[in-house]
């Protein structure tokens, strides 16, 4: 696989220490992420722990922890530049990234000094790695339906309930944990609480990790919280805050995270059906000869160019704190939109060959299925749009988390220049 230089398109984003940042881990992942793609592809059964320690190694996991921390304090541009070029290669490996970068956006946002200067600097040296634990097996990710409660006994809260499909579940050490704290009728955005919960606390305990479609060495699996004592100090944010902690989460992060997942993996589908193509005999030439594959091509590369600039035009605009919503949306929904019909178009024009099971274009394809729903389905995103786009037209006021954390004095860390 070539290891292509920045691309002009995105120039007006990347500074210099991009450019340094998008070479550094092109060389990381060709030279230690891609010999192992084989064997997690084998294995689909196992989690990968060796991926995690290889990136905590390079300090990722801090890449938006403010240096006071010992983190990198470089901000969303450049944790997009690091899940973008991981999941070129391999789409797991984004995705231990991308999973536990959502709830250092929650500690970083809601957490107040003490917890900052506890976790923080594990997490800056990948000792403290994060998960965040929102969705559960009967609701999916419908926050309002959530079962999982605490109860408080007088000296502590007690945590009971399931959730499923924790990204990093199985080698987390750390969860964030929303749950139900108010009684039956309160408001879905008063009824919560975020609560810091020790993987190793009694009563937590992990389903048996088993093989998904796609993302293989990733775990994204269920844990079962049994009267699972927090203490006050672990609460996140305030008591009741717990959708905010959520939502933010999800939007601020998730959203630009999975957008760069999807298009690691556009890039890549790409780049292996350009090759294929070319090289495929095809009566006197090459398949790559024929009109209607060129057309097809074509399409492929304008997806692709689309979707990198609405991708780093969403979290540039983020890093310089602009109101950017829509971006986010549109970057995300749009995103797996062009990366799906990319990915369907590489299938085809692979044919038979791209249904072999130890073809790469399989897994790439198999992995893009995996980031449609996170952080909102298309359906939801594009209902999103139409909400934000109709309220600027009757002049409603349209306040995105963004500017909520803004309003309630929640500010991100600056980014280093």
């Amino acid at each position: 696989m070539s290891m292509p230089t920045t691309p002009a398109t995105l120039d007006r984003f990347l500074t210099s220490a991009h450019q340094a940042l998008w070479a550094a881990v092109d060389d990381f992942a060709t030279q230690e992420i891609l010999p192992r793609v084989d064997r997690m592809e084998s294995a689909p059964q196992r989690v990968d722990q060796r991926i995690a320690r290889l990136l905590a190694g390079r300090r990722w996991f801090g890449v938006t922890v403010p240096e006071t921390f010992g983190g990198m304090q470089a901000g969303h541009v450049a944790k997009t530049i690091l899940i973008h070029r991981l999941a070129r290669v391999s789409g797991a490996a984004a995705a231990i990234l991308q999973a536990s970068l959502i709830p250092v956006a929650a500690l970083l946002y809601y957490g107040n000094h003490e917890q900052h200067t506890t976790l923080l600097p594990g997490v800056a040296d990948g000792s403290v790695l994060m998960s965040i634990a929102v969705t559960e097996p009967d609701q999916g990710g419908h926050i309002g339906g959530m079962q999982t409660a605490a109860e408080w006994n007088g000296s502590a809260w007690v945590l009971t309930g399931v959730k499923a499909h924790v990204g990093n579940s199985h080698i987390a050490n750390l969860h964030v944990v929303v749950a139900r704290t108010a009684p039956a009728g309160t408001r879905t955005s008063k009824a919560l609480t975020a609560f810091l919960v020790q993987g190793d606390q009694r009563g937590v305990s992990l389903v048996r990790h088993s093989g998904k479609l796609g993302l293989r060495g990733f775990s994204f699996g269920q844990i079962t919280f049994d009267r699972v004592r927090v203490l006050p100090e672990n609460v996140l944010g305030e008591v009741g805050q717990g959708f905010d902690v959520a939502q933010s989460s999800s939007i601020l992060c998730g959203r630009p995270n999975l957008t760069a997942v999807s298009l690691g993996l556009h890039e890549t589908a790409v780049s292996l059906t350009a090759q294929y193509v070319s090289n495929r005999p095809r009566y006197k030439g090459k398949l790559a000869d024929l009109s209607v594959i060129r057309e097809r091509l074509g399409r492929m590369s304008a997806r692709l160019i689309m979707a990198k600039i609405l991708t780093y035009h969403a979290v540039d605009m983020l890093d310089r704190r602009l109101p950017c919503d829509d971006e986010l949306i549109a970057a995300k929904g749009l995103g797996h939109d062009l990366a799906s019909e990319t990915g369907n178009d590489a299938m085809q024009l692979h044919a038979a060959k791209g249904l072999d099971s130890d073809d790469p274009i399989q897994r790439i394809w198999r992995d893009m299925q995996t980031t449609y729903a996170p952080a909102g389905t298309g359906e939801v995103q594009r209902r999103r749009l139409a909400e934000n786009l109709l309220q600027e037209e009757t002049g409603e006021n349209s306040r995105t988390p963004y500017s909520v954390l803004h309003a309630d004095g929640i500010h991100p860390p600056p980014v280093a220049a």
